[in-house]
């Protein structure tokens, strides 16, 4: 059926559905145990056509939103069609699934209208702890995947009689603090069906045929939004790179290389130059590689995209297999979630300043900043806080960066002092600006962060997982470079050690862990004014 579509009709439609999606993560944030959902918020959610096609998304954090674009694709690729029914909601994080690293775990419902899939719903969510060596699921030296924790192949959890508790159980006696996870795990199944529940509203409310005829205009629409975006930058070649501190097993710094060329309104990225896998958790997905993409062009020159399948036509994202973006699925992936993405959009940031300078800030805080402690509380429970840390935004050509705050793919939230000690063995015992952090120049950058983290319990396991430790955010046209990250160990006896950026330890009681996140780059040089 040939349906025509007014533009008031799809913008109801359009805004419905990602209205659904905003509300999917509510849902989390307000049933969720962990802190780390309810508080900082480290989850997202998204829809999609029925093959899998982004359709509408929440406000949430770039690096999951662009990976989910491709989640249901790779998971109809193992699961057919015809396995699915009204009520499933399955679950999976494997990173070669269209994902990103084990504890980002993936819920999904397909959406059934009159007895056909229609959409589907899903959630995101990081699990506090998924397994593996340490409490957290980061092990700072692991060599392959299975060190990182359980791998959940697409696994059918909930059906429409309820949970599958064989199977429910099976994930939960391989996580710590089972009782949380479990918590989270229905937290995000409600949430899919909020979704489901809200789909149905919009099919029947404007019809099965207008619906479906709405999403495809969605995908076109973007798709024309994203070829203009394209056709304004100036035909030709542009590279850029950025740098890892480390390889997070004694190696020195990895190389994130980008070759960036238009034509006309088509864009083609080729990574093939970036180095290859890392020794350590640092290896990311492709898939992190297209949603860093994405990112960088919407931001430099398609604010007003809305984000669908459509919007990827145009991009072509090619990745070197056996290389740091494209690593195997053997090779462990947890950190390259959060600090290789960030390599890859400063990467593809600085391939574009020849051309926009103006539109770009210097180096900021692009490191999630990690700092994980686990444990028992006093009544035996584990106890995992899993904290980021903002650093100082880099300037701008025409102010100052703001001081501890998340940029680019990252978007969570910090957990308050108040809920810390309320939750975990550990008392804050400072927390303010870090002074002289930021990067001079015209406009300087952001401040970053001090906090001072003390033990209570007696044994504590602190993993830490953050970059901008040696490379540090860099100054733009002539302005400074900012302070580089930084934590310290202040053990009980008063003893002092420097963090390594990738590590896991154990203190004991009244040991201090601080930490002075980075501070922005500069932009432009003080001294001419210019």
């Amino acid at each position: 059926m040939n349906v025509v579509i007014d533009p008031i009709t799809l913008e109801v439609i359009r805004n419905a559905l990602s209205a659904t999606a905003e509300e999917m993560s509510l849902v989390v944030m307000r049933s969720a145990r962990s802190p780390l959902l309810r508080e900082a918020g480290d989850l997202s959610s998204a829809l999609t056509d029925a093959d899998g096609h982004l359709i509408a998304q929440g406000r949430d954090i770039p690096m999951h939103m662009g990976v989910m674009s491709f989640t249901v694709r790779e998971f109809l690729k193992r699961v057919p069609r015809n396995r699915l029914n009204p009520g499933d909601v399955w679950f999976l994080n494997l990173p070669e699934v269209g994902g990103n690293h084990l504890p980002d775990v993936k819920a999904i419902r397909p959406v059934f209208i009159d007895g056909t899939i229609q959409a589907f719903a899903v959630s995101l969510a990081h699990w506090a702890d998924i397994g593996g060596a340490v409490p957290g699921s980061y092990v700072a030296n692991a060599t392959d995947a299975w060190q990182e924790g359980l791998r959940i192949p697409p696994l059918r959890l909930f059906t429409a009689d309820g949970a599958d508790r064989e199977k429910l159980d099976m994930v939960l006696a391989n996580v710590r603090g089972a009782d949380e996870r479990e918590g989270d795990i229905l937290a995000q199944m409600a949430a899919t069906r909020a979704a489901d529940e809200r789909l149905q509203q919009i099919f029947s409310e404007h019809g099965t045929d207008v619906t479906i005829a709405v999403i495809a205009a969605i995908h076109d629409r973007a798709e024309s939004q994203m070829r203009d975006a394209i056709a304004a930058i100036p035909d030709g070649e542009y590279q850029g790179e950025d740098w890892l501190d480390d390889d997070a097993a004694g190696g020195g710094p990895v190389g994130v290389r980008v070759k960036v060329t238009i034509h006309g309104d088509e864009a083609i990225f080729d990574f093939t130059e970036t180095d290859d896998a890392a020794r350590g958790p640092l290896n990311t997905t492709p898939f992190i590689a297209n949603a860093s993409v994405f990112y960088v062009v919407k931001a430099l020159f398609g604010q007003d995209i809305q984000p669908s399948g459509g919007c990827y036509r145009p991009i072509k994202v090619i990745t070197r297999p056996g290389s740091l973006l494209d690593p195997g699925f053997e090779r462990p992936v947890v950190g390259g979630n959060h600090e290789t993405s960030q390599r890859v959009a400063d990467a593809v940031f600085r391939a574009f300043e020849p051309i926009c300078a103006e539109r770009l800030t210097a180096g900021g805080p692009t490191t999630s900043g990690l700092m994980l402690f686990g444990g028992r509380r006093a009544d035996g429970a584990w106890t995992t806080l899993y904290e980021t840390h903002g650093g100082g935004e880099g300037a701008r050509h025409n102010r100052d960066g703001a001081s501890v705050i998340r940029v680019h793919m990252s978007n969570v939230m910090n957990t308050p002092a108040e809920v810390i000690e309320a939750e975990y063995p550990i008392h804050i015992d400072c927390q303010r600006l870090r002074d002289d952090s930021s990067g001079a120049g015209r406009h300087k950058g952001g401040e970053g962060i001090h906090r001072e983290y003390r033990i209570l319990c007696e044994d504590m396991s602190v993993t830490s997982m953050f970059e901008r430790r040696v490379v540090p955010p860099y100054g733009l046209q002539g302005g400074e470079n900012g302070a580089p990250f930084k934590v310290t160990i202040v053990e009980a006896s008063g003893d002092k050690s420097d963090l390594p950026g990738k590590a896991n330890i154990r203190l004991g009681p009244n040991d201090v862990v601080i930490v002075d996140s980075c501070g922005g780059g500069g932009y432009g040089k003080s001294d001419t004014g210019k």
